[in-house]
């Protein structure tokens, strides 16, 4: 998923249809038995945790945090718990957070994922 334009805009299909190919995506490599939403939805938190801390704290001292985010996908993904796609998903989203805006687009981007991810797990 792209979060800019060329133009340096916001990509008008990131929160729509970027976002529920994403979701399907991750939600068919899971095959039912990994990519549960309750995992997913503890990254999902953590990113809404630290786009909040953007606002109190320095992007200095929130960046390391975010790409923290990295290594435990990939430690959940050794466990079972989340397919490559998803850890995929995180380190193609998390190499575009640059600053504190981008951290802001990367939760919104998230937060539309998560929408269609529980309509597909019913």
């Amino acid at each position: 998923m792209k979060f800019y334009t060329d133009k340096g805009s916001i990509n008008p299909k990131l929160f729509s249809d970027d976002a529920e190919k994403m979701a399907k995506q991750i939600y068919d490599s899971g095959q039912r038995k990994n990519n549960k939403r309750t995992q997913i939805r503890k990254f999902y938190d953590e990113v809404v945790r630290l786009n909040t801390l953007t606002k109190s704290e320095s992007w200095d001292n929130v960046l390391p945090y975010v790409n923290m985010l990295i290594a435990k996908s990939a430690y959940a993904e050794g466990r079972g718990h989340v397919t490559a796609d998803f850890t995929n998903f995180l380190k193609e989203s998390i190499g575009q957070v640059k600053k504190p805006a981008d951290m802001a687009v990367f939760a919104n981007a998230f937060e539309a994922f998560m929408g269609f991810y529980r309509n597909l797990d019913k």
